[in-house]
């Protein structure tokens, strides 16, 4: 027997298909399902018969629809789902509008993406709380951002109780959908068909109260299957009167003539509606799909009581329906014909009108947003110059708007802001400049910031634009360009102490960026100056920068330290210093570590990271993260820094960071004996490496050399570590393995060369780490055993147990040669031990080969094998993690019990699930319980 639900029939297979999915998110393993279909096919009513209460009982149900007047907002398809606006007083919620509707200076890519973060930790949360259904409607008209999530949260459905669920029409698929579509391996897709003869029938029945005649069938062909066009044609029919029911319980075409088209049946049900419900209905077309009824009384400046007949007749005639507590037209396609009915000049003009409505209502920003895109975005743009409301919204939301969705603000400043028109707006042409900045329409924020110099008046606008300028000069390696502009502007009379301040600071940047250090560390001094009698935090701040990454390009850490200090003081929180307080701590870090103070490092790191999560500094905590990993791996903490550098895909990461990431976790499987996940990181390093031209990248560089070796290409390995720029800190950490394999290719002047560079970096700053990297050179090339034990001792006092035990092993090796077999035991035990405590499996191996040769063999006290999976893979930390899954919690309360971001706990997690071979949460808890039993 068909099943049916309103225009729902003959849809059994694809029923019985979703139910086995929500059965199974109940049991906690989910799946991502991307149903498609052509207009009036089902796919809506399909998805809302299986999200109902009788079906999805066990499931809480988000349901978010995409719009095409609201493709330029950002997310706003989930953000509806999920109940985030400007109400929410659940924190999480609150601070994603937080982070979107911030005047951070970030890209919009960064702030997106951040938001976009976010919200699938809050998806992850609601998973947490109960098996979750999340449905996106009409993806095809969702923006990019949306469906990038929707595609990131498809691929954690399997380990999370998420049903995620979207629609979309094959025909109008742009590319960003097509990938999901393409993607078999986390997206299944349902395809809905035309209804079968049978199906149809049915149908027809339920809707004219009859079996339908054979002229009725044939007239019923014409649908070809598409229900939405089958109810239409029924409903046409039945208004004119053409259909009579037989007393045999036939229906027969009395009189009439079947629409000819869907578009056809649609307006004809609409030209039964009154006037004044035709003209409510053109008004809730211009606010998209779903709406208030307060929104729609607020479009038409009327009250609620003299809409209630318009809305009543509307949904009695099946053009509206009730969605929760908004209304929605019953389907797109009647949406889109009262819209496109409308002529374009006039729409434009409405959705300015509806707008003004709105702003004078205190309508939410998104609601007038959209309003003021339809308005004036091409084609329907309104003519001349807008009206002051207009103005003066944008002078008021422009930062928030521009900060959300720069390539809308762009438009709509684009089609009222003349910049080369006498003395402009200067509030608004600062707005256009950055918003086409954070849209990455470089070009065209420069040609507008240029065009303004020459016509704005105002001191402190004209600050903002060379503020934006030297920002789109920076982005493409040519910030330097902005010196002579910036000298010229403070010659200029006029400008306060607080603009001298900035343009002192951005004229500091650009010295550096043209590589004249003296230059800018003394124009830093005087914007320093400037900024503390005037109160600018953010001039302060970036003059305080320069002087830092001055001072530790001078290799002047002791310097540089103080520098962080001060300008953590200087710095007052807020969104716009936000991204430089973030770069300066991460700088600290690195500064720390270079002087060894390891544990402060690490603890700089951790808070860098910390802020940047908090406010969704997507760029600034890939960095930190990043940073964050490297020290853990130097100082021999190899599982967590794992742990780090896979907490961000590589889409979120500058290519510099992800390659760092990925040559560190490259590295410590290689140590560890597994090339074959090694290799992968190796591979999926490439892709990122082709952006970055010649740069090394250190730990990269280390790995594929470190690959080589393993492999016993030694020539190859040695190439790998050799640096382009023989005076650049960044190989720094290459120059140790650079000597040991010199020296094994009998290369004593590339090894000598490495060992002078070492010991001019150990004379600028006697470091542990660099005096241990100058012993243990030295030693390789001289073969002296006393030295290497002085490195191993140097490198222990630096916190750098890998380095120890390498020196170790040398040592080892030395004292063997010199037949002190004792001292080489000792020495060998040494280096088995540290490498065994890493679990750098390989290097044991391999310290093994070469003392076997001097009669030396590792004792029963040697490391133990490291299991790669089951329970006994499981580091300390992924340990209680999965304890506290088993108790039930979830990601976040997890992450509240241990001190960590809830992204780490869901790492992981992953890695949990990855070890024990298991796909749920719900898994782990059912291994952890038979482990539990199997114990007793």
């Amino acid at each position: 027997m068909a099943t049916s639900i309103g225009q729902l029939f003959g849809r059994d297979q694809e029923l019985v298909w979703l139910v086995d999915r929500i059965t199974a998110t109940s049991a906690g393993c989910g799946s991502a399902v991307l149903v498609e279909g052509e207009p009036g096919i089902g796919k809506t009513a399909l998805i809302e018969f299986v999200s109902s209460p009788p079906i999805a009982r066990d499931c809480q149900v988000f349901h978010g629809t995409g719009d095409e007047l609201a493709r330029d907002l950002p997310l706003m398809p989930l953000l509806d789902a999920l109940g985030i606006d400007e109400s929410s007083t659940d924190p999480e919620r609150a601070a994603i509008m937080r982070l979107l509707h911030g005047d951070a200076h970030s890209s919009a890519t960064e702030v997106i993406a951040a938001a976009g973060e976010r919200i699938v930790g809050l998806v992850d949360d609601e998973c947490g709380r109960a098996p979750t259904m999340l449905v996106v409607d009409d993806l095809h008209w969702a923006d990019r951002v949306t469906v990038a999530i929707w595609h990131r949260l498809a691929k954690l459905a399997a380990h999370l109780p998420l049903l995620l669920i979207g629609t979309a029409r094959p025909g109008s698929l742009g590319d960003d959908v097509l990938v999901l579509q393409e993607d078999h391996a986390t997206v299944e897709t349902l395809r809905l068909g035309p209804l079968s003869s049978s199906a149809v029938t049915e149908l027809i029945t339920e809707q004219a109260g009859g079996r339908p005649s054979a002229d009725l069938s044939i007239m019923a062909e014409g649908a070809a299957g598409n229900p939405l066009y089958v109810t239409e044609l029924i409903s046409s029919l039945d208004r004119d009167d053409g259909l009579h029911l037989r007393p045999s319980g036939v229906v027969e075409v009395r009189a009439g003539q079947a629409p000819r088209s869907l578009s056809a049946a649609i307006e004809h049900r609409l030209g039964f509606l009154s006037g004044d419900t035709h003209l409510v209905l053109r008004a809730a077309a211009l606010l998209g799909m779903r709406f208030t009824a307060t929104s729609l009384a607020t479009a038409l400046h009327r009250q609620m009581t003299d809409l209630i007949p318009a809305l009543d007749q509307a949904t009695v005639a099946g053009v509206l329906v009730e969605s929760g507590p908004r209304l929605s037209f019953r389907h797109p396609l009647v949406r889109a014909a009262l819209y496109d009915g409308m002529p374009l000049t006039v729409r434009a003009a409405w959705h300015a009108e509806v707008g003004h409505a709105l702003v004078d209502a205190g309508a939410p920003m998104d609601d007038v947003a959209r309003q003021l895109i339809a308005a004036f975005d091409p084609p329907a743009a309104l003519d001349g110059r807008p009206d002051r409301w207009v103005l003066d919204w944008l002078s008021t939301n422009g930062a928030a708007l521009v900060s959300k969705a720069p390539a809308a603000a762009a438009r709509i400043l684009g089609r009222i802001v003349d910049p080369a028109e006498t003395d402009p707006d200067p509030t608004l042409v600062c707005r256009l400049a950055d918003a086409l900045y954070r849209a990455g329409e470089l070009d065209r924020a420069e040609e507008v910031c240029r065009i303004a110099m020459g016509t704005v008046v105002d001191p402190g606008c004209r600050t903002e634009l060379h503020w934006t300028l030297f920002q789109c000069r920076a982005m493409t390696g040519r910030a330097g360009e902005s010196v002579p502009e910036l000298e010229a502007a403070l010659a200029t009379p006029g400008h306060g102490g607080a603009s001298r301040a900035r343009l002192r600071a951005l004229l500091a940047r650009a010295h550096w960026n043209l590589g004249d250090r003296a230059a800018a560390d003394g124009m830093a001094r005087t914007a320093l100056t400037d900024a503390e009698a005037t109160g600018d935090s953010l001039a302060g701040g970036w003059a305080l920068h320069v002087r830092t990454i001055v001072a530790m390009e001078a290799r002047r850490m002791r310097d540089a330290l103080p520098l962080f200090d001060r300008a953590k003081e200087v710095l007052r929180p807020g969104p716009t210093t936000t991204d430089l307080r973030l770069l300066l701590q991460i700088n600290r870090a690195v500064t720390l570590a270079n002087l060894n103070q390891v544990t402060a490092a690490v603890g700089a790191a951790r808070e860098a990271r910390e802020l940047a999560d908090n406010t969704g500094h997507v760029v600034r905590m890939a960095q930190a993260q990043s940073a964050l990993g490297q020290l853990l791996y130097d100082r021999g903490d190899w599982d967590d820094a794992l742990v780090e550098v896979d907490l961000l895909s590589d889409e979120l990461k500058h290519p510099m960071v992800s390659c760092c990431d990925h040559g560190v976790a490259a590295l410590i499987n290689l140590h560890r004996g597994d090339p074959d996940t090694a290799q992968e990181h190796l591979a999926a390093a490439q892709q990122s490496e082709q952006q970055l031209g010649n740069r090394v990248v250190p730990m990269l560089a280390l790995a594929t050399s470190l690959e080589h070796e393993r492999s016993g290409s030694l020539p190859d390995a040695l190439s790998a570590l050799h640096a382009d720029d023989p005076d650049g800190l960044e190989d720094e950490e290459l120059l140790p393995d650079i000597v040991r394999l010199a020296v094994l290719l009998g290369e004593t002047g590339t090894a000598q060369d490495a060992l002078a560079r070492l010991e001019s970096l150990a004379a600028e700053n006697e470091v542990p780490h660099r005096v241990a990297a100058v012993s243990l050179a030295s030693g390789l090339l001289s073969g002296d055993k006393d030295t290497l034990l002085h490195a191993a001792t140097e490198y222990e006092r630096g916190g750098q147990p890998l380095f120890q035990a390498k020196a170790y092993e040398a040592a080892a090796v030395a004292l063997a040669e010199d037949d002190d077999t004792s001292a080489a035991r000792d020495a060998f035990g040494r280096a088995v031990e540290r490498y065994t405590e890493l679990g750098a499996d390989w290097h044991v191996a391999r310290a093994q080969a070469r003392l076997r040769g001097f009669g030396i063999r590792r004792g029963p006290q040697g490391a133990h094998q490291r299991a790669s999976t089951g329970w006994d893979s499981l580091t300390p930390a992924e340990t209680v993690v999965a304890e506290l899954v088993h108790e039930g919690m979830s990601n976040r309360q997890i992450a509240e019990q241990l001190f960590l971001s809830p992204r780490t706990i869901a790492t992981h997690v992953s890695h949990i699930l990855g070890k024990l071979r298991v796909r749920t949460r719900t898994d782990i808890a059912r291994e952890a319980s038979v482990r539990a039993l199997a114990s007793r």
